[in-house]
């Protein structure tokens, strides 16, 4: 189950796939990481998902990774109001590939269309709430360190009504400064007021955890994340 590079509807992944007969659809996770990494910081998390028999895609978001250039730091360079709108298109992009993706691991990786998750980490779990909000079709997600509420009409929060079937688990640190937890909070009571909701929805946060987590606090949110995968993403 060891992760493998390769290039899918023209996006740089790296694949963990389950050993399992080449007749059988797989439920399938979708990894997505922190502004300025890239999915193989998380290679050790996709053998692990691989090891719940998921199909595990680690994506490269668009600027980074394998399609990394000098283009994403000259922006930044520029940029009047920080890295927070450079981040944001870059998971507004990274979104628009998703559809593509998906049809692609459909058709070449034996995925089951029905059955796709994602686990998203700081710019990821950003993307992770966008996600749901565009229409990507996800069984369930997992947005750590992140928020649904951002500076453009896009801000997850708009559309509560995108959450009501897609089984959502939020992870943050109780003492967070760089993506303070409050719109996540917000988001989660408000889910939870909707009467029209029927998935399951919960709120964990790490007490004590800032957005830099020690080994300990990152094995706690993995706990959490793999225990959510199991019981609603397979």
């Amino acid at each position: 189950m060891t992760a493998r590079a390769m290039l899918l509807a023209g996006v740089p992944l790296l694949i963990a796939t389950p050993v399992l007969s080449s007749d059988q659809t797989r439920p399938a996770v979708l990894w997505m990481h922190g502004f300025r990494a890239d999915a193989l910081a998380h290679a050790a998390e996709l053998e692990r998902c691989a090891a719940l028999g998921f199909v595990a895609v680690g994506v490269d978001a668009v600027d980074h990774g394998a399609r990394s250039s000098a283009a994403l730091a000259e922006r930044l360079q520029h940029s009047a109001d920080g890295a927070l709108p450079v981040m944001l298109d870059v998971m507004e992009a990274t979104v628009r590939e998703l559809p593509t993706l998906i049809d692609a691991l459909v058709a070449e990786c034996g995925v089951d269309r029905e059955r796709v998750s994602l686990v998203g980490i700081s710019m990821g779990a950003f993307l992770a709430y966008r996600a749901v909000t565009a229409g990507v079709p996800l069984r369930a997600v997992v947005a750590l360190l992140g928020s649904p509420e951002w500076t453009r009409d896009s801000s997850a929060h708009h559309v509560l009504s995108a959450f009501r079937d897609v089984a959502l688990l939020s992870i943050t640190a109780e003492h967070d400064a760089s993506v303070p937890p409050h719109a996540v909070f917000r988001l989660h009571d408000a889910i939870a007021a909707d009467s029209a909701h029927v998935a399951p929805q919960r709120h964990h946060t790490m007490r004590g955890a800032g957005h830099l987590t020690t080994a300990a606090q990152w094995a706690e949110a993995m706990h959490e994340t793999m225990a959510w995968l199991e019981r609603h993403g397979g």
